[in-house]
């Protein structure tokens, strides 16, 4: 397997920061729906998951599969190693 850099830690590490709080405040929201600063935190931290996942995926490669991620010629998806393998 590759040696990966700190950096990838790092910034995965943040992805998967993000996207537990994207996931714990769609929770909260389906008992408390009409919470509008909880709707703003959700939409900003999807927003926030969204542009990490970007950066990552331009520097390191593809995060997920099947249509998810944009893959770079040639097709990268199969190099190790993937995000969960760390």
């Amino acid at each position: 397997m590759k040696s990966l850099s700190q950096d990838y830690y790092h910034e995965l590490e943040q992805i998967q920061a993000a996207d537990f709080v994207v996931i714990e405040l769609a929770l909260y929201l389906h008992t408390h729906p009409d919470d509008l600063q909880a709707v703003q935190q959700y939409n900003q931290m999807v927003q926030s998951s969204k542009s990490l996942k970007k950066a990552f995926e331009k520097k390191y490669g593809a995060l997920t599969s099947f249509g998810y991620s944009y893959s770079r010629h040639p097709f990268d998806y199969k190099e190790e190693p993937w995000p969960w393998q760390v």
